[in-house]
Order: C-alpha cells, then sequence, then structure tokens
C-alpha cells in the first residue's frame, strides 16, 4: 500500500505550489495503468530492470515538479531544465547569506539525501509493485483491466472532483512539456543570436546620441525588486504611496521634479541582472542563455551610448557584486566600484552587504562630488540592493555626516528581525518589503536633494517584482520608473510619453516593455538612428 501511494503521489504531483490539494491526489494515473500492463507481460528479469529504472526516472520526473513549483514561487516561471542548474549555486549563496553558512550545508546536504532518498524508494517502490503484480498475475490482469476502463470512461465524460478530472495523464504531459521546452529553448538561442545582431542605433556615431544630455550628470539607478505591488497591493502601498508623495514633495521644495511611468520587466521574483541588461540592451533577456548571448555582443546599452559619444566618463556603484564581473566591458563602464572597494566596515543586511544610504555616500564621496579630471561629464550606474529579500533585517535612516565607515550600522543590524523569522512568514515578509522599498527611495532621493544640481538627472526602476508570496501568485510584471530633473527641458523631451507627474506613477499609466525603454530615451534625447545588421 506504501509502495503504491508512493508511485501515485509521483505520477500525479503537480508542479505548482497553488496546484497543491487533496483532489489533485485522488486521480488515476494512466502512467500507472500502462506500465501495470507492461510489467505484467515481462519476464522476471526485464521486469525488475524496468521496474527500477521507471522508478529512477520517476523519481527524476519529481525533482524536476518540485524545482518547477520553486522556480515558480520565486521567479515567476518553470525551471528550465537546460539553462537553470547554474541559479541553483545562486540560490545557495543566498541561503548563506541570509541565513549562514552552518545552515545552508544542513539544507544543502538535505537536499542531496532527499533526492537520493526519493530515487532510491522510488525504485524500490516500483520493483516492488512489479513482484506483486507477477505473483498475482490473475487478479493483477483484472484489476488493471478495470482500472483502464474506467480510466478511459473518466476521461471520455470528463469526470472532475472538486475542478480536478480524475483521469490523470500529468506525468505524460509533463515529459511533453519538459521535451517541448528544451527544444524551445536551443532554437531560441540561434533565434536570438540573431536579433541580438541587429541594433537600431548600433551603427550611430557617438556625435548623434544623446546630444541633449551633454553636460548633464546622468545617474542611472536601479532599486531592488521594486513592484508595481510596492504601490498598488492594499497591505504594502499605504507606507511606499505615503513615501512617494512626500519625496516627491520635498524633492520639489528642492528644485526638482519628476514624470514616472511603468515598465514590465523581463523577469520576476528575481534574477536581477535580466531586468538591468533587459532595460540597457532594448532586447528582451528573459533567460540565462539570452544573457550571455547579449554580454558576449557588440550590441549598444544605452551606458556604452553615453561612453560612445565621448564626452562622458562612465562609472558603476556595485554593492551587490562580489566577486569578478566581466559584464563591465558591455555596459561600457570605465571604473567599477564592487562590494569591496567602498570601505564598508559594518555588517551585511541578510544578502545586502550594505544599506543603500551608505552606498550612495561613498558614491558622492569617491564619485560624485569629484569632476572628472578631463573636463568631460559623468554617466554613473548605481545598483542598491537593501530591498533585496528576505527584507531582514531593513536598516534605518541614520543622520547622513554619522555614516563613517558603517560601523554605527552592527546596533541597527542585531537589533532587526532576522531572516529566518521572515523567510517563510508571508504578512511579515509583505510588511517588510514595504519597508525596504520606503528606505531604498528615501536614500536615493534624499541623497538627490542633497547633492544634485541643475545639470542632475535621475533615472531610476525597479528590476522586477518581489516573489509571489509577497507579490500573490496573479501579479503583474510591471516595475515603476521615474525620470527626474531640475532643467525643465529634459522632462519636456518626453512630454509626448505622458508620464505621471511626481514619483508615483498612475495607475493608467502608459505600460511599455522594459525592452523599448533604451530606443525610447536615446530617441527623446536626439539620437539619430543608424541601424546595424550582424
Amino acid at each position: 500500500m506504501l509502495a503504491a501511494a508512493l508511485v501515485v503521489a509521483a505520477l500525479v504531483l503537480p508542479n505548482t505550489v497553488v496546484g497543491l490539494g487533496p483532489a489533485k491526489f485522488m486521480r488515476i494515473p494512466g502512467e500507472a495503468v500502462i506500465g501495470a500492463a507492461v510489467l505484467l507481460a515481462l519476464p522476471r528479469r526485464p521486469r525488475v530492470v524496468l521496474a527500477a529504472v521507471s522508478g529512477v526516472a520517476l523519481a527524476a520526473m519529481t525533482v524536476l515538479n518540485l524545482l518547477d513549483m520553486g522556480f515558480n514561487q520565486y521567479l515567476g516561471r518553470p525551471f528550465n531544465p537546460v539553462l537553470d542548474w547554474s541559479l541553483l549555486g545562486d540560490a545557495q549563496s543566498y541561503l548563506e547569506d541570509s541565513l549562514g553558512r552552518t545552515a545552508t550545508l544542513a539544507a544543502t546536504a538535505g537536499v542531496v539525501a532527499l533526492v537520493l532518498l526519493l530515487a532510491v524508494l522510488l525504485a524500490l517502490a516500483t520493483v516492488r509493485l512489479g513482484n506483486l503484480l507477477a505473483r498475482h498475475s490473475g487478479t493483477a490482469t483484472r484489476g488493471t483491466m478495470v482500472a483502464g476502463v474506467v480510466w478511459i470512461t473518466c476521461s471520455a465524460l470528463g469526470l472532475q472532483i472538486s475542478g480536478v478530472p480524475v483521469a490523470s495523464d500529468r506525468t505524460t504531459t509533463a515529459l511533453k512539456t519538459e521535451s517541448r521546452r528544451v527544444s524551445d529553448t536551443l532554437k531560441d538561442e540561434a533565434q536570438f543570436r540573431k536579433v541580438a545582431g541587429e541594433d537600431r542605433f548600433g551603427g550611430t556615431p557617438g556625435s548623434q546620441l544623446v546630444p541633449d544630455l551633454r553636460g548633464k550628470d546622468m545617474v542611472f539607478t536601479f532599486i531592488e525588486s521594486y513592484g508595481r505591488s510596492a504601490i498598488e497591493d492594499p497591505v504594502i502601498a499605504p507606507g511606499v504611496d505615503t513615501t512617494l508623495d512626500a519625496r516627491t514633495k520635498a524633492l520639489a521644495k528642492a528644485g526638482f521634479h519628476a514624470r514616472s511611468g511603468w515598465l514590465t520587466s523581463a523577469t520576476y521574483g528575481g534574477s536581477s541582472w535580466l531586468g538591468h541588461s533587459t532595460t540597457m540592451s532594448g532586447l528582451w533577456v528573459s533567460n540565462q542563455q539570452r544573457y550571455r548571448t547579449v554580454m558576449a555582443s557588440d550590441h549598444l546599452s544605452l551606458t556604452e551610448a553615453f561612453k560612445k559619444t565621448g564626452d562622458f566618463d562612465t562609472v558603476g556603484v556595485m554593492p551587490g557584486v562580489q566577486k569578478g564581473w566581466p559584464e563591465q566591458k558591455w555596459y561600457g563602464l570605465d571604473k567599477v566600484y564592487n562590494a569591496f572597494q567602498l570601505g564598508y566596515r559594518g555588517p551585511k543586511f541578510s544578502w545586502s552587504t550594505m544599506p543603500d544610504q551608505y552606498a550612495l555616500q561613498q558614491y558622492e564621496e569617491r564619485v560624485h562630488s569629484k569632476r572628472p579630471a578631463d573636463g568631460k561629464s559623468r554617466m554613473s550606474l548605481l545598483i542598491l540592493t537593501s530591498s533585496h529579500q528576505p527584507w531582514a533585517p531593513v536598516p534605518k535612516m541614520v543622520d547622513w555626516d554619522a555614516l563613517g565607515d558603517g560601523s554605527a550600522f552592527k546596533d541597527m543590524e542585531a537589533a532587526g528581525n532576522k531572516p529566518a523569522d521572515i523567510i517563510a512568514d508571508t504578512t511579515k515578509s509583505r510588511e517588510q518589503y514595504g519597508k525596504s522599498i520606503q528606505y531604498s527611495v528615501t536614500a536615493l532621493t534624499e541623497w538627490l536633494e542633497r547633492h544634485g544640481t541643475k545639470d542632475t538627472v535621475l533615472v531610476f526602476l525597479g528590476d522586477h517584482q518581489p516573489i509571489a508570496r509577497v507579490s500573490g501568485n496573479h501579479a503583474s510584471r510591471d516595475v515603476p520608473v521615474s525620470i527626474v530633473a531640475k532643467d525643465p527641458k529634459v522632462l519636456d523631451r518626453i512630454a509626448d510619453w505622458h508620464w505621471t507627474e511626481g514619483l508615483r506613477p498612475a495607475h493608467d499609466a502608459p505600460v511599455w516593455r522594459m525592452s523599448s525603454f533604451r530606443d525610447r530615451f536615446l530617441t527623446a534625447y536626439g539620437s539619430v538612428p543608424h541601424p546595424k545588421k550582424g
């Protein structure tokens, strides 16, 4: 009975958390009926071998289903068996940063043991069931025929339990889906390489790129997990909206004005680099293979466009980068400050290596306050990380003059929430997520209020929505985007975009695919297209 229950559960297991429920497991798997018929027809040795192999294969499908559950919950998409194995290493690093090395090693060992145990148990279960069928071949044959008739009848009549079909072919369907996903992935690689080779502005000389922004102090900033849910979710939005409105007024008092809209991100819940590269490349970079293709290409990035003019020094501040970052070349950045080059001596805030306020202050001291020696303007790319999950502990604003080397954050970090207390609690995660967005927006706009000049132009946006546990299982992929400047001509250039005044985009503000931003931005500020075909 246990062997049969284990095999049937594996055969009907759904691949989403939303799909879990008793009705899903009260089904007749057609694969079990066919498998029983085949095993009944085989001699002992082939039967045992086929049963064992089938059990291991079923274990592999179960692992894929479980991976699909995790990826759907965290990234809003199923696991890709061709591209996503490398992300498991990133997941392990995230757990280590959030929960500590000991807990991560224990969790990793547990997962490996579970996979091996699943393979052994399912292999033993299928062998045991095969032997049982052989010992009672007459009864088993009649039972298999009855089960087959019942399955066909239920399928033909469309019989359901709680909206779930009684006749199941879940594993067969999953195999077809996985095969199609692999095939589509391999085809997409070749097709996307051709798309990446074509560039509307790829042949544009530097003299004809962003002429209307010459002399400006350009700052592009991504705020981690800053999605539409932060502004419109009934639980999260009140605090975030209050912050956005207050910061809009504070900036206006300092002479800055803003316009805001929505972009539909190429990623969801994580893989922030896909959102960054989609925005900057004008291409839909929705998976790791596409990302590698873009990074290896000479497709013009928005940041590279400023370098190409010859009138801008380009710099990146990346507190989330903790290893070599060859992408610097594609982004066209002359200098990059990573997590170890900003002089931080305080504690990590879970995954985030340092609070955003500290990173912005270091940007000011090391970069922004110093004019380029050759008389050029500057274009900066900042990636802020304090709103990265698991949103515990969340830093708070302190006096800008008291930041020092970050040591002042030790007591704040120690007194904050522990990741283990937040990471699996939906209510607490939503509350802390909202607070983290308020913090990041406040830190960024206060920096602008303190140090922005008449020539400063700030473009900031989210890279993706937060995970489904926070944004919901049916949330959009939209993220807010804002352009802030003192010079009225900067915002006049985008008047025909019909964006909302202020930092909070209206619900019905225009929604564009994130991949359209590069070309719209370049066009708005005077760039002349010179298409290039690879």
